[in-house]
């Protein structure tokens, strides 16, 4: 009972001081992460919380946070400037995928070559809620708060399919789709946007004629939007779409409806988010880092630091060649793309597929790089942002320090 009780108490003094704690290098997922850590290591977590329960907690978070990052993001313009997250998702992906596996191979070379793959593709996804201090700070212009909320809200869900697929190679038996891996990825990158899209459209208009005719209320809509970020996801998956792209996708659609005119569901929906992403690091801290940092070795811990130093940074700089993006904004994207819930999540959907020896080296790989990363990232969020954006303000490169599209009487938008 104590447990309970302390998490309430650390939930109501953070959201006392947020505010204050938002300027400086102390972030939710850091103080939540840690507090898992040493609840679980003072003996005072309760027997029966178990990875399951980890495992709904993080997939209900993440399908909120992405429904809520993408109707958020401004459709129109992300329709005529997307070059920038388009590039990172169709080309810095993949690259950080090659590049993942071929330091997973150097570095631990106890790994075979088909399970470097699958920690490489475990460690390809990146969470926006460790870097909230820069896609929330007002200073750092749209269109870059814009590429990486687009980009971190789709690499999940185009991340999962090769997930799966290795996990499958990997697993003894060569488990696969009944389909086939061609038609199973290309449903999942189709089906999901189109049910998600579909859904959160609807939902968008139910919405506005339900607000319109008084038939609901403020004190609704938020429970509302939470209902239908659950729906797009469980309506894709029924028909075997990607669930994590069907939110974003909702989100996105729903967002282009209802922005505007319906704030409060914004609000309502994004404190939810928020309480259940804490929780979510809150058990990753009191579940699997006590055990996790046992089992880190120095192999394990240079892939880790190269995936965030080198791997993606190289990816993304390297797709990234040829855009209107300055060098600074290639490094600040490539440096922001911090490990947390989707890479646990998905180590935790395969560690049961896999062999007992390589599926506790991958979760422990997945679980040091969530608190490493959410450690450095948070560290580095806000003084980062603070810094991009005063060289942005000073030397304005070129697109990205324009946060407002330019009216029709003005001169030609540069190319995105």
């Amino acid at each position: 009972m104590m447990v309970p009780i302390a998490l309430a108490g650390l939930l109501a003094a953070y959201c006392m001081v947020a505010n204050r704690l938002a300027s400086t290098i102390l972030t939710a997922p850091m103080i939540f992460i840690a507090t898992g850590y040493l609840a679980s290591s003072a003996g005072f977590m309760p027997p029966l919380v178990s990875e399951r329960a980890l495992h709904l907690v993080a997939e209900i978070a993440l399908v909120i946070l992405l429904f809520l990052d993408a109707a958020q993001v401004d459709a129109t313009t992300l329709g005529r400037r997307h070059i920038w997250p388009a590039r990172m998702l169709l080309i810095g992906l993949p690259l950080a995928f090659v590049l993942g596996w071929g330091a997973g191979l150097i570095l631990m070379p106890e790994l075979s070559l088909l399970a470097a793959g699958l920690a490489a593709a475990i460690l390809m996804p990146t969470d926006a809620a460790l870097g909230q201090p820069v896609v929330s700070n007002p200073e750092v212009p749209e269109r870059p708060r814009r590429a990486l909320i687009v980009e971190s809200g789709l690499n999940d869900g185009l991340a999962l399919p090769v997930v799966l697929l290795m996990s499958a190679l990997v697993a003894p038996h060569g488990m696969a789709p009944p389909e086939g891996w061609t038609l199973f990825a290309l449903k999942q990158v189709t089906l999901g946007p189109l049910a998600g899209g579909l859904c959160g459209l609807v939902a968008g208009y139910v919405l506005l004629w339900a607000k319109r005719t008084e038939a609901t209320s403020e004190v609704y809509e938020g429970i509302g939007a939470l209902a239908v970020a659950c729906m797009c996801y469980l309506m894709a998956v029924q028909i075997g779409g990607n669930g994590f792209i069907a939110a974003f996708a909702g989100g996105l659609t729903f967002g282009m409806i209802v922005k505007g005119r319906c704030a409060f569901v914004f609000e309502f929906t994004e404190g939810e988010g928020q309480l259940l992403s804490w929780a979510a690091f809150f058990l990753i801290g009191a579940i699997m880092v006590p055990e996790a940092i046992m089992h880190l070795t120095w192999p394990a811990a240079a892939l880790i630091l190269a995936s965030l130093f080198l791997v993606r940074p190289i990816a993304i700089w390297l797709s990234l060649i040829g855009t209107d993006a300055a060098p600074a904004t290639r490094l600040f994207f490539g440096w922001f793309g911090p490990r947390g819930l989707a890479t646990a999540l998905f180590a935790l959907l395969v560690v049961e597929e896999i062999d007992r020896d390589t599926s506790e080296t991958i979760i422990h790989l997945a679980t040091n790089a969530v608190w490493i990363s959410a450690l450095l990232h948070g560290i580095t969020a806000a003084p980062g942002a603070r810094l991009y954006a005063r060289y942005l303000a000073h030397s304005r490169p070129e697109a990205e320090a324009q946060p407002v599209p330019p009216q029709k009487a003005s001169p030609k938008e540069p190319a995105a």
